[in-house]
């Protein structure tokens, strides 16, 4: 195209020279120096290509790129070791490791037994439930977790979240038979969810869920939790079942004249006089002494409660898994090293199908107690297992004593472990990156502290999805021009400097041409062509007479993104406008021969570049 518009270009370049110094050479053009066409890959067949992509999705990593060349009796180790983790760390752990862990885990147990004690009554529990979960699933984990920072246990979402569905089910205080089991059901099937994601590669579905709706997510879970925590710090008995602040705050103030006690409240929130009123207060429930006992028997692995347990298992399965990998990642990244999510689900994932086994209810990584465990020096899982043990010791020794302690005192535990799940810092950056996160992470939120946990999830997970279809619908398309000095094609608003080819229109299209969004890039790019002859009209400039579409970020294209780019190559033709592309990329490339659309544009008017596609020669003047 360079002889089409070299009368333009010249008048251009001699008007920028009478100019001022600094714009004389903007438009000054590079000299071509070599011409390549379009290249197309090699045709695969079908299996390879099915092959291909089953390796790009559930195998990107290559997993077993370390067992090639290796002997039968050293992959059977290997395999062993990627199964339990803590045959390979194990060999070069020594004393100093250990004591970095003992003192990590005898800080994490300090923390535990009062959590589980209160994370249990968040989900209608036992309390016993809660310190069986410190118990069995870390010991589980410090075997087959790769994560040498997390401290596994119950955590305060996910009690509130299983206490609030199992709840809708069955009364807890009518039938507390059905209702553990059910608890041990939903526990069963939170470990085979794991498991299976873990298993078939599938942990790309947890990321559905985006940052800024698990951010909104839990800080409407802590502040759900803490407003449940003033039936305890108040001393109120008669107290709403429902979680939604509304509910909450009227069951609240309806009960300040006759059902506030202000011995619990003062204790509740001063601390004094703890042990010599604790006798006079109003106490937890017993708490049974000696390890978890088995509750294989108490799973329903038929009937009505199969069903529910499954669905509530599931759920919870997922909040769960969102949390750990979440920390894992965290603490992987600022120690450096990796952290394989799959393995990671199928580690949680056994645990909980064994927790589920033996009285435990979902367990996963903690926030405040792994970084806790991060703070005090752990080097690997065995801190797990000594906090495993610290609550041994509690179970069989202590429990007693727990029998006194104030439900005022246990609320002012949970308050102040989930008071750190409100991230304000990270909300603040939210709102200043990305507005439509902002919404996300709002709906997430006021569903949970106005509705309940589960809208609040749901709305969380909606609003995660209707950002990803609006985005692949709609995607961003933008007009090019040159960069001063260069052969570079940049956005005109992103760079103002950046100048128009006369007679050229340039459209980038930033995404993939799919069925879900082909007509609107066809709309769209005859809209900027509607825009830029109404410029070129107001300006005097020539009228366009090619339009050449950017495909650098096409990463692909399916029948009906090739579709709309016939029906836009016939909408140009009637105005005399000349479709061309520039730079497809390898899976476009084929799929345009294919179909022989590269054939109806002309493989002549398919180039490696914007700079190539604007200064080719124009065949209709080659002609003449």
């Amino acid at each position: 195209m360079s002889k089409r518009f070299s009368g333009e270009l010249g008048m251009k370049e001699t008007e920028i020279a009478s100019g001022p110094p600094s714009h004389r050479h903007a438009n000054r053009v590079v000299p071509n120096i070599a011409k390549y066409k379009v290249g197309v890959p090699p045709k695969q067949s079908l299996f390879e290509e099915f092959k291909s992509t089953v390796k790009e999705t559930f195998f990107p990593d290559e997993p077993l790129r370390s067992f090639r060349d290796q002997s039968k009796s050293r992959k059977f180790v290997m395999g062993l070791e990627a199964v339990f983790p803590i045959l390979s760390w194990g060999r070069d752990y020594n004393l100093t490791k250990f004591k970095g862990d003992l003192i990590a885990g005898l800080t994490i147990a300090s923390l535990c037994i009062p959590q589980d004690i209160g994370y249990a009554k968040l989900a209608r529990l036992p309390a016993e439930n809660g310190l069986y979960s410190s118990f069995v699933p870390p010991l589980v984990y410090a075997f087959m977790g790769s994560s040498r920072d997390i401290a596994i246990g119950p955590v305060a979402v996910v009690s509130l979240l299983l206490g609030g569905m199992l709840e809708n089910e069955i009364d807890p205080e009518k039938n507390k038979t059905e209702f553990l089991g059910l608890a041990f059901t939903a526990t069963f099937f939170a470990g085979v969810t794991q498991i299976v994601l873990g298993f078939f590669r599938l942990g790309f579905v947890i990321e559905f869920l985006s940052h800024a709706a698990i951010v909104g997510f839990m800080g409407g879970a802590a502040v759900t939790i803490a407003l449940q925590q003033l039936k305890g710090l108040l001393g109120i008995k008669d107290f709403t079942k429902k979680s939604d602040i509304v509910s909450v705050m009227r069951s609240v103030w309806s009960s300040v004249h006759h059902g506030w006690n202000w011995q619990t409240i003062l204790i509740g929130i001063s601390f004094l006089c703890f042990m010599l009123l604790a006798k006079y207060i109003v106490r937890v429930n017993h708490i049974n002494k000696g390890v978890s006992p088995p509750s294989i028997n108490e799973i329903y692995f038929t009937g009505d409660y199969l069903a529910k347990g499954f669905r509530i298992g599931v759920v919870c399965g997922m909040v769960a898994l969102t949390e750990a990998i979440a920390i894992g990642r965290t603490f992987a990244s600022i120690r450096d090293y990796r952290l394989d999510g799959n393995k990671e689900m199928v580690a949680l994932g056994t645990m909980n199908i064994v927790g589920s086994m033996t009285s435990c209810y979902v367990a996963t990584g903690s926030f405040s107690r792994s970084a806790v465990n991060f703070m005090a020096g752990c080097h690997t899982a065995v801190s797990n297992i000594v906090m495993s043990c610290v609550v041994l010791l509690t179970l069989e020794l202590i429990t007693p004593l727990f029998k006194y302690t104030p439900n005022a005192i246990l609320a002012s535990i949970i308050i102040c472990a989930v008071i750190g799940l409100i991230d304000i810092e990270a909300v603040i950056l939210i709102w200043r990156v990305d507005k439509s996160d902002f919404i996300a992470c709002m709906g997430a939120f006021f569903g949970v502290v106005f509705i309940s946990v589960e809208i609040g999830l749901l709305i969380a997970v909606a609003i995660s999805f209707a950002k990803i279809l609006l985005q692949v619908t709609r995607p961003r398309t933008a007009v090019l021009g040159k960069l001063p000095w260069t052969n570079v094609y940049r956005n005109i608003q992103q760079y103002p400097e950046a100048t128009r080819v006369p007679g050229i229109l340039i459209v980038r299209v930033d995404s993939a041409i799919y069925f879900s969004n082909s007509n609107y890039i066809k709309e769209r790019i005859l809209r900027w062509l509607i825009d830029e002859e109404e410029f070129n009209k107001e300006k005097n400039q020539p009228k366009i007479q090619h339009l050449i579409v950017e495909m650098s970020p096409v990463t692909d294209i399916d029948t009906s993104g090739i579709h709309a780019l016939e029906e836009l190559y016939r909408a140009l033709e009637k105005k005399e406008i000349q479709l061309i592309l520039a730079n497809p990329g390898p899976v476009v490339i084929g799929k345009l021969h294919d179909s022989k659309f590269a054939d109806v544009i002309g493989e002549d008017n398919i180039f490696p570049s914007v700079a190539d596609a604007v200064q080719a020669p124009d065949p209709k003047t080659e002609e003449l």
